[in-house]
């Protein structure tokens, strides 16, 4: 099969052996998982994939072991110009980067620059007599598909069904001369078992029915660089790489019997497998697949300039893959290592809620200095308007925090990622806030225009910077009553008719002509850090 061989792979091929003592084996200590991420730069990252590579980064770091990007681009026609930059920036943001750089020994970490490599081990399965040229064309693929469909068998490139597979070298020698296109095929084992299995380390034992299919390996020779199928690349780059762990989608497991194949023709040990189930989506009264083309939410970019923390992403994720992880504390929930064993063969529903309430908790535990520097951080890569209120108002941003950690028994958990901070902060910062001016505001109602305007030009003549909270209720509650408005709850319960409203619609009056809103922040915190000053110009404001 030499001369068959060399007239495929003409001009210079390294041996395997070349290749073997250029990517030596990685020295790790026994047990320790070399595990990779494979995203394809053919569209966005999914949110799937930060999840199958928070899985497979955990298991090697918790192993001792390493973790690494390979880029599957062997698909230059679906290639997406703008995929690499928004997955440099996910790995980023995520904090799944790989463990070694782009020159690291075992590289290159693209597909696309390994042609060599493939090319010796694709030349030394010809010259085996475990893979043969394909000349058929794409009319004659068709056709063939059309013909087994009339006979009712299984569609694909196998036995008697295999043209090329019957055809002779010298027949080979003869076309490969002629210069007809070809690509190159795997020649399945013939008389292969009916059915195997083969173990996950999730799922336990698969059985399933054993290849038949001459697979092609190789793409078609008039291509350049000469790039390889998924199924080829795998077997080859898992294994120069040194990869004894392969985690994936469960939709690869149908082509585990083809992988294993391979692994066996080019004499390879076989690495473990881990299956993993996809994130769900649960729609109506049933569950499907989290998709790129219907859900916003798929796409990572939506997790960053919504401003997700990431922690609190990676702790969701790390919960859907091991469900006890959602019962204990946060940070020991990040450090528990994820054990296989623990994750589900039904696909895990993603919640966005589920995350919202996560988030909340997270940010709300934070201290105000850390929670203003994330916040600074995300606003100036994804929101500059807001980086540069930031910068002008960072002193006051703190002490709104400060202040509401200190003064606020249960913290607030209105921010469940970082573009909601100003909606709900935007009071505290007298440069973002716009002051309202009509006593006739419609949030106001039903209190009577007259009535608003009595209460709020009362309150701003009367009105003293009180640091005691219960000092500073009672000249609003003295105020209240002076307006006919119940100074109590109880009161108001026990005859609401004797009574303009309640406290709470008078104390609303002065916390919509502070805050622009019915629902704020407490209102003395709210008084606390915007300062006598602002509070009497929010009110006159209100006066005209």
């Amino acid at each position: 099969m030499t001369e068959l061989a060399d007239l495929m792979f003409p001009g210079e091929t390294a041996p395997r052996s070349h290749w073997e003592a250029l990517y030596p084996p990685r020295g790790l200590p026994e047990g320790a998982w070399v595990t990779r991420f494979a995203p394809s730069p053919t569209g966005y990252l999914h949110i799937g994939g930060v999840y199958a590579a928070i899985i497979a980064q955990d298991l090697a770091h918790n192993s001792a072991g390493t973790y690494f990007i390979r880029v599957e681009n062997t698909d230059a026609a679906r290639e997406d110009p703008n995929a690499r930059a928004q997955f440099a920036s996910a790995f980023r943001y995520f904090g799944i980067e790989s463990d070694e750089p782009a020159d690291a020994a075992w590289g290159p970490y693209e597909q696309g620059q390994r042609a060599d490599i493939y090319a010796s081990f694709a030349k030394a399965l010809v010259e085996e007599g475990k893979a043969y040229p394909c000349f058929c064309t794409s009319e004659e693929l068709e056709a063939l598909t059309v013909q087994q469909k009339a006979a009712k068998v299984m569609p694909g490139y196998y036995g008697s069904w295999a043209k090329c597979r019957h055809h002779s070298t010298e027949q080979h020698i003869e076309q490969l001369e002629a210069g007809e296109s070809f690509v190159v095929r795997f020649r399945a084992p013939e008389g292969s078992a009916l059915r195997v299995t083969h173990e996950d380390l999730i799922r336990g034992p698969i059985a399933q029915n054993d290849n038949r299919n001459d697979a092609v390996i190789l793409k078609s020779s008039t291509t350049s660089p000469r790039l390889p199928t998924y199924h080829f690349a795998h077997v080859v780059d898992d294994h120069l790489m040194r990869v004894n762990l392969v985690t994936r989608g469960e939709e690869w497991i149908p082509s585990l019997p083809l992988h294993v194949q391979l692994f066996e023709a080019l004499g390879l040990p076989l690495p473990g497998y881990a299956h993993i189930a996809p994130l769900m989506k649960v729609e109506g009264s049933s569950k499907r697949k989290l998709s790129k083309r219907k859900d916003p939410e798929a796409n990572v970019e939506y997790y960053m300039t919504t401003g997700y923390p990431a922690e609190t992403l990676r702790l969701y994720l790390r919960g859907l893959a091991n469900g006890n992880l959602a019962d204990i504390d946060f940070a020991e929930a990040l450090a528990t290592p994820l054990q296989l064993d623990r994750m589900g063969v039904a696909g895990p529903v993603f919640d966005e809620a589920k995350l919202q309430s996560i988030s909340r908790n997270y940010i709300a535990e934070q201290t105000p200095s850390d929670r203003l520097a994330a916040l600074e951080v995300w606003a100036s890569e994804y929101d500059r308007d807001l980086a540069a209120l930031l910068a002008s108002e960072h002193d006051n941003a703190l002490r709104a925090l400060e202040l509401e950690k200190q003064l606020d028994k249960n913290p607030r958990k209105d921010v469940a990622n970082w573009q909601d901070f100003l909606p709900n902060y935007r009071f505290f910062l007298s440069s973002a806030y716009t002051a309202v001016t009509d006593a006739a505001h419609p949030d106001f109602a039903p209190t009577a225009v007259e009535v608003v305007r009595a209460v709020i030009a009362d309150y701003s003549a009367r009105y003293t910077q009180i640091d005691d909270r219960d000092a500073w209720f009672d000249q609003l509650r003295e105020i209240a009553k002076d307006h006919g408005f119940a100074p109590t709850t109880g009161d108001y319960k026990r005859n609401p008719e004797a009574f303009t409203g309640s406290i709470a619609e008078a104390s609303n009056i002065i916390r919509i002509a502070l805050t622009g809103q019915r629902r704020s922040a407490d209102l003395f915190l709210v008084c606390q850090v915007i300062g006598e000053a602002e509070v009497q110009r929010r009110l006159r404001a209100v006066l005209g």
